[in-house]
């Protein structure tokens, strides 16, 4: 019976994630080598691409400082109260329990153009939804939990017993965080961080709604390859997609590979 499950599991795994990888990838080069190249070095490829990497940038950059921030609030801010600690908690998890598309129907209707906080940023210059600052947003939104769910577990296990006494030596604010948690934490941001940018590279439905996916302006990877899919492009959209998914598989391994080597060291 043992053997059974084992054999179940290794064939769900193979129909769930290594077939699909497998035709991605014949999909990918149906049309050979230089198919591939094509599809990944047009234009509206290059921009988007391009495109990706700010937006993984810019999130990565806004959750690392804002994931710290909110994880040290939640695990050390008593001033805040446990029962406010306890409703900021699960705001937190809000984007799982939402979906993408949901959450970017949320940022539409609060920033919007016919909103009264998208008609100011637009008078002055900054449109919010259907441009890059939007789809930052929408990304960053899906992205949160990951970085504060990291920081989390470990500012628990240290405990503020140190924090406590670096104070009580004079220490300021940002000397302690300096010398005393971010050691202790800089691996639980590596990871998040790790996280954020393959979870990044990845987001379709918020992206799709704030950004209107306008070629050449507002198209991430993603919708690049949801435009390819539609118009049939199949070749095309199986060579982006394989860039992306070699990229995050990447990540995720070396975060592997820097696990094992934390260990052993």
């Amino acid at each position: 019976m043992k053997k059974l499950w084992i054999v179940l599991t290794y064939l769900v795994f193979a129909v769930l994630l290594v077939a699909p990888l497998v035709k991605m990838t014949q999909s990918a080069f149906a049309d050979g080598w230089s198919g591939f190249v094509e599809s990944i070095s047009r234009p509206e490829a290059l921009h988007a691409l391009m495109m990706t990497g700010l937006v993984v940038l810019c999130v990565t950059v806004l959750n690392g400082i804002f994931g710290i921030m909110t994880a040290l609030y939640l695990v050390r801010g008593k001033w805040l109260g446990r029962r406010l600690r306890s409703v900021m908690n699960s705001i937190v998890d809000l984007p799982y329990a939402v979906s993408p598309v949901i959450g970017g129907l949320m940022i539409v209707l609060l920033v919007g153009p016919d909103t009264a906080i998208g008609a100011f940023f637009a008078k002055i210059g900054i449109n919010i939804v259907y441009a890059f600052p939007g789809m930052v947003i929408a990304t960053l939104f899906v992205t949160f939990p990951l970085m504060v769910r990291e920081i989390m577990p470990v500012l628990e296990e240290i405990g503020d017993d140190q924090e406590q006494a670096s104070a009580t030596l004079g220490a300021y604010g940002w000397t302690t965080f300096r010398r005393v948690t971010w050691p202790s934490i800089r691996w639980g941001v590596a990871y998040g961080a790790v996280l954020t940018i393959a979870r990044s590279m990845g987001e379709f439905g918020a992206v799709l709604v704030v950004s209107g996916n306008i070629i050449n302006r507002t198209q991430t990877a993603t919708t690049l390859v949801y435009q390819d899919v539609e118009n049939f492009n199949i070749a095309a959209a199986g060579g982006i997609a394989l860039v992306l998914a070699a990229f995050s598989a990447g990540l995720l391994l070396l975060m592997e590979w820097t696990k094992k080597r934390r260990e052993v060291h």
